[in-house]
């Protein structure tokens, strides 16, 4: 074994442990977080002093460059104590990823900066030419981690002058220039205080405009002389881009079921005396349960599995409404696991700030983003399947 490889398992050894640590400070402050709609200060300093903020810049700007699979399981395990913290230890680094598609001027910029990044991909503003830039407008919901950020990416359909037609952008923003305002007030995740960000006519210059479509279909830089080993360039920027939403409901559904194990050992059923676990219905649950997480577990290996071999010649080519279809079953199954879990375990479970009570409405809101749509995957696959345009990124 070579010394650079011992030297990176030791450097992702030690990634894991701070997500550990991270995903413990944000399980004891977790009734903060729920009253306060947003993780702690003490939270996001703690991802940064782990550097998982960081995981995922490119190795020039002196992060760790680690591949996905180690990204999923950093987020899956901080999301095992708390699903809000699991959230944004996901967008805060994946995030990093952003600049990796701008020009190196801005790249290092943006980068160099040193500060946290959000978006909203959602196109609802306006883009105007001005000079050599253009001009964003638009009241943006969902901007998660948006209180402890420098940048926001804000999505817009516009007419880039690279472009014979409108194309899905992103203009990267100082958050000193924007207005951010705090109305996250929801069922779920709380903790992710993904507030609202009002762009009133704020100049962005060309370089620091992401062209998404373009990223997504090149699966590569602007530039020609670029880091081959960057993971992200060789994969649909959008199916890599999505691969967090998946591992935080697998750390949350496990976490649920280590529960339910815990409480069941310990209940007596009052109208018969029978000691729950040795019950055959408690036994089923929890052998049918566990298998379903299983099967999600492998369909999160095939995922990924997916996504490394997607320019491999020898390998079939997957669509993107199939990596749509895979990440939310992985979901749904998620959430069908941790409902039935609180129904088994009955009306104890419901008192508000139980960890199944928390992770079931957390799992729940992870299963209403965009993107872990089922109904919307199954059908866009269904076409995918037939040969027809599936009409989506990813």
């Amino acid at each position: 074994m070579s010394n650079y490889t011992v030297e990176k398992m030791e450097q992702i050894q030690q990634l894991l442990d701070g997500a550990v640590k991270v995903g413990k400070l944000a399980e004891l402050e977790a009734q903060e977080a729920e009253k306060n709609a947003s993780i702690s200060e003490n939270v996001v300093d703690l991802l940064k002093e782990t550097q998982i903020t960081r995981l995922l810049l490119p190795k020039k700007y002196g992060g760790p460059q680690i591949d996905l699979k180690t990204f999923a399981k950093i987020i899956r395990t901080v999301s095992y104590y708390n699903v809000s913290a699991g959230w944004l230890t996901y967008l805060f680094p994946l995030h990093n990823t952003l600049p990796s598609y701008l020009p190196p001027k801005s790249r290092d910029e943006v980068v160099n900066q040193g500060g946290l990044i959000c978006d909203v991909f959602a196109p609802v503003g306006k883009a105007e030419r001005d000079g050599d830039g253009f001009r964003i407008s638009g009241t943006y919901n969902f901007a998660s981690g948006v209180l402890f950020s420098d940048w926001v990416g804000l999505g817009v359909v516009m007419e880039h002058p690279d472009s014979d037609r409108p194309e899905f952008c992103m203009p990267i923003i100082p958050i000193s220039e924007v207005t951010v305002v705090k109305n996250w007030d929801t069922f779920g995740l709380r903790g992710t205080g993904s507030n609202q960000v009002i762009a009133d006519n704020v100049y962005v210059p060309l370089d620091r405009i992401l062209r998404l479509e373009v990223m997504d279909s090149t699966r590569r830089p602007p530039e020609k002389d670029y880091d081959t080993e960057y993971p992200f360039y060789h994969v649909p920027f959008f199916s890599a881009f999505y691969i967090g939403f998946a591992n935080i409901a697998l750390g949350g559904a496990e976490r649920a079921l280590a529960e339910f194990k815990q409480l069941t050992e310990k209940r007596v059923r009052l109208m018969d005396n029978t000691r729950e676990s040795e019950s055959p219905r408690s036994q089923r649950v929890i052998a049918e349960a566990t298998t379903e997480f299983r099967t999600a577990e492998a369909l999160m290996e095939k995922y990924i599995q997916m996504l490394e071999n997607y320019e491999n010649e020898n390998e079939r080519t997957p669509g993107p409404a199939e990596f749509f279809a895979i990440r939310t079953k992985i979901i749904k199954s998620c959430v069908d696991i941790v409902v039935r879990l609180l129904l088994t375990l009955g009306g104890a479970a419901l008192y508000k700030g139980g960890p199944i009570e928390l992770i079931l409405r957390d799992l729940i809101s992870v299963g209403t983003h965009k993107t872990s749509l089922y109904e919307d995957s199954v059908a866009s696959y269904g076409k995918e399947l037939f040969g027809f345009n599936g009409e989506t990124l990813g």
